[in-house]
């Protein structure tokens, strides 16, 4: 019996123990202590992992080619960062698949803006996380949608923003103004572009939506504002969307 409880003895010794490399006094369940080449883990190179991109720079130097780490929800190391949206070489935007890019502004409009939805992603999250977006959005002015040339040398404004669910904040904004003198004016495709961090506060499905304004409140001689005819269409470019979870 007495041989048997001091077994039972070691074994619970060992299983509180704090192991210590390079050092004798330990100061959690693993301390690694020096001050350079503490860690390396052959699963995260670039030969055993594909999101290690090696030397991506080619200048034969490893050290300045580095990769954020990240921890799972299981405890584990890993370089993979979730992307929920990544357009790359695509068109995000693409306004012939879009059927409310466009948004037009009436002169006898009482508010000087209108807007409308451009895009909307959806997203699920099992905890509070934080979101990042960046976006690069398109888009073309004119007077009325035949299109017509804006000649009245007086400005327009065009804003893009974020909304998300359950959130009244918008994020992302990015605005241009716009002005034509002449019908020779060149029309031309013109960007907005900003990138947000979003906090999800719990669980749950979100959608991220891309919203496009315009608003021309000018005022008038004897005071009050008119408003300017004008038609905008989005995504006319190409565009550019990255959505990814922290």
């Amino acid at each position: 019996m007495k041989r048997a409880f001091f077994i039972v003895l070691l074994i619970s010794q060992a299983a509180v123990c704090q192991i210590g490399i390079n050092t004798t006094n330990p100061q959690q369940a693993l301390h690694v202590a020096g001050a350079t080449g503490t860690v390396r883990i052959d699963e995260l190179n670039s030969t055993n992992n594909i999101y290690n991109g090696g030397d991506v720079n080619g200048d034969l130097d490893l050290s300045n080619d580095t990769f954020p780490l990240y921890v799972n929800e299981d405890g584990e190391f890993t370089l993979e960062l979730k992307t929920v949206e990544g357009s790359e070489d695509l068109d995000a935007f693409d306004d012939t698949n879009l059927p409310t890019s466009a948004v037009t502004l009436l002169s006898t409009s009482s508010t000087g803006s209108n807007q409308t939805l451009i895009k909307s992603y959806s997203v699920t999250v099992s905890q509070a996380r934080m979101l990042e977006v960046k976006y690069i959005l398109s888009f073309d002015v004119y007077l009325n949608s035949t299109p017509t040339t804006i000649t009245d040398h007086l400005a327009r404004q065009i804003q893009t923003h974020i909304e998300v669910t359950g959130q009244t904040r918008k994020y992302g904004l990015a605005n241009k103004c716009y002005t034509s003198a002449s019908s020779a004016s060149v029309n031309g495709t013109m960007f907005n572009s900003n990138t947000a961090y979003i906090l999800l506060p719990s669980a749950g499905n979100y959608d991220i939506e891309f919203y496009g304004t315009v608003s021309s409140d000018v005022k008038g001689g004897g005071g009050g504002s008119t408003s300017k005819d004008t038609y905008v269409e989005f995504a006319t470019g190409n565009d550019f969307v990255f959505i990814r979870l922290h």
